[in-house]
C-alpha cells in the first residue's frame, strides 16, 4: 500500500509539474495579411523569443474584410494591432480597448497623387477624387480634410472619396487623381508599376500635421485586471520587443523569416526586404512604451474635425504603461 500511494504521489507530483510548465497561449490578431509591416512579431516567433517568456504564441493574419477590433470583440483574440484612430473611435462606440505597447513611432501613412492630374498641394485636392481605405483606416483621412475645410461629400470646394481597394489601380487606371499609400507598401506598387516618382507628389501624414499612430497592441481593458493576463501580457511584450530590435538590424534576415510564414505565397523577396527596410524606420526610436506626446498629439488631430470629429471627447483609460513598465524594466 505504500508503494502503491508513493507512486500515485510521484505520478501526481511529474503532472502537476508539467502542467506548471505548460506554455501559456497568446493568440495575436495581425491588422493585414503576413508582412514585413509585422516583421517583430514573426521573428519573435522564429527566434524563439516567445518560447523563452514561456508563451505559445499563434499570429493570425488579417485580410480586406478582417478588423482586429471585431475579432477581440468576439474572442477571438487576446491582443491585437490596430492604428490608434480605429481603436479610439471603436472605445467612444463602447469597444474599450486599450493600449499596451506602441512599437511605430512614426506614421507611414501618405497620399500619394498623379502630377498631370493637376495635384501640386492640398489646395489642389478641391473637385479631385482621393482613393481611401476604410474599415477603420479612413480616420486620418478625414480629420486631413475637416482640418483643410473640405467636405468629402464631393463638389467643386470638396472632395469625391473612393472607396479604395488595397491596390492602387485607380490612380494608375485614371479613377482616382491621389491614393492612399504606405511609405513600406503601396507607394512601391505604384512605381513598380511605371510610374515615375517624378511623375507623382506626395504628401505624408507626419508632413502635414496630422500624422496619427498606428499598428499598437490592444486588448480588452478588462482582462487587464486579471493578473495572470496581465503578467501573460508582460512576457508577450517583452518578447515581441525583442523581435522588433532584432528586425530592425536584421532587416533582410526578418524580411526572409516573414516570407517563411506566408503561408499564401503572395509576397516576393525584393519586396519584404524593401518593405522591411522602410518598417525600420517607423519602429526606430521605439522601445514599446507609448510617448503620451504621440498620443496627444493624435487624439488632437481626430478631435480637430469640426462640427464632425472622429471622436466626440478625450478618451479616458485608452493606454497604460503598466505593461511596459514591467517589460522593460
Amino acid at each position: 500500500m505504500k508503494l502503491i500511494a508513493k507512486t500515485l504521489g510521484t505520478s501526481a507530483l511529474a503532472l502537476w509539474a508539467g502542467m506548471a510548465a505548460a506554455a501559456d497561449d497568446v493568440t495575436l490578431q495581425l491588422k493585414w495579411v503576413t508582412q514585413a509591416q509585422f516583421a517583430g512579431y514573426y521573428v519573435a516567433l522564429d527566434k524563439g523569443f516567445y518560447e523563452e517568456e514561456n508563451l505559445n504564441v499563434t499570429i493570425k493574419p488579417g485580410g480586406p474584410d478582417i478588423a482586429p477590433a471585431q475579432v477581440i470583440a468576439g474572442g477571438g483574440a487576446d491582443v491585437v494591432l490596430d492604428w490608434m484612430p480605429s481603436a479610439l473611435a471603436s472605445r467612444e462606440k463602447g469597444l474599450p480597448l486599450v493600449n499596451i505597447a506602441q512599437p511605430f513611432k512614426s506614421s507611414g501613412m501618405m497620399l500619394t497623387c498623379r502630377k498631370d492630374a493637376g495635384v501640386e498641394t492640398p489646395a489642389d485636392f478641391k473637385g479631385k477624387t482621393l482613393g481611401v481605405w476604410f474599415f477603420g483606416n479612413e480616420y486620418p483621412f478625414l480629420s486631413w480634410m475637416s482640418k483643410l475645410g473640405y467636405s468629402t461629400e464631393g463638389g467643386a470646394d470638396g472632395v469625391t472619396v473612393l472607396k479604395q481597394g488595397f491596390n492602387v489601380d485607380p490612380i494608375l487606371q485614371g479613377q482616382a487623381a491621389c491614393v492612399s499609400t504606405m511609405t513600406y507598401n503601396e507607394y512601391w506598387q505604384i512605381i513598380d508599376a511605371g510610374l515615375k516618382p517624378e511623375e507623382l507628389v506626395v504628401f505624408k501624414y507626419e508632413d502635414q500635421g496630422v500624422a496619427t499612430l498606428e499598428d499598437g497592441m490592444y486588448v480588452m481593458e478588462e482582462k487587464l485586471a486579471d493578473p495572470a493576463f496581465a503578467d501573460k501580457m508582460v512576457r508577450f511584450v517583452r518578447a515581441s520587443m525583442k523581435g522588433w530590435k532584432y528586425a530592425e538590424t536584421n532587416p533582410d534576415e526578418a524580411a526572409m523569416i516573414v516570407l517563411d510564414n506566408d503561408a499564401s505565397g503572395a509576397q516576393t523577396e525584393a519586396h519584404q526586404k524593401r518593405m522591411m527596410g522602410e518598417v525600420a524606420k517607423l519602429t526606430a526610436g521605439s522601445n514599446g512604451a507609448l510617448d503620451p506626446a504621440d498620443y496627444e498629439r493624435t487624439v488632437a488631430s481626430l478631435m480637430s474635425g469640426g462640427s464632425d470629429p472622429v471622436i466626440s471627447k478625450a478618451p479616458e483609460g485608452a493606454w497604460t504603461h503598466a505593461i511596459t513598465d514591467a517589460a522593460l524594466k
